[in-house]
């Protein structure tokens, strides 16, 4: 576990983020908001038919949701109160600005998480699967975004990252959160 200067902690754990106990989660969802594969569609299975609605209702109002945004829904059925959907970014080699877009999603993810005053908050990683966001690069985007925005936020208590596989999990410890 790392441990900031304000004394904001992040975790790294190997598991299933639908069965987490924490204020919010993160869900890797794809623009339409209406569940999809991967992460994406472990969540909206798990947490039933008021996460659907919810997006519905979203998409409705302002269209579908742009890579490196964020929005909000219940968490359904979920062991957390809320899910924060974030759309990452698809790799194509790395001349599309995926860098930049794939940090945005944690930091907006992270900006609606303290608007909404969530104390724990749990990632997934993020366009790691089906996006082929490299693994070795998405990990230190997603670690140092996290701890630029815990550097200023007060809200925000703990973030975990949740890795659903071996690779990602090793990617992490190897890092150290250093």
């Amino acid at each position: 576990m790392y441990i900031n200067k304000l004394g904001k902690k992040i975790e790294l754990i190997k598991g299933d983020i639908t069965k987490l106990e924490v204020d919010a989660i993160v869900n890797a969802a794809n623009s339409t908001l209406l569940g999809g594969g991967g992460v994406d569609g472990a969540i909206h299975r798990a947490g039933g038919n008021s996460i659907l609605e919810e997006c519905i209702k979203i998409r409705e109002k302002q269209g579908e949701c742009e890579t490196g945004e964020a929005v909000i829904t219940t968490g359904g059925n979920l062991p957390c109160e809320y899910v924060i959907h974030t759309v990452g970014p698809i790799w194509y080699g790395g001349e599309n600005n995926e860098e930049k877009l794939l940090k945005n999603c944690y930091i907006n993810s992270l900006k609606i998480a303290s608007q909404n005053e969530i104390k724990v908050i749990a990632f997934p990683n993020i366009s790691t699967g089906v996006y082929r966001f490299p693994k070795k690069l998405a990990a230190p985007i997603a670690i140092e975004a996290v701890k630029e925005f815990l550097n200023s936020d007060i809200s925000i208590e703990k973030v975990i990252f949740a890795c659903f596989d071996d690779e990602n999990y090793e990617i992490y410890l190897d890092m150290n959160f250093h």
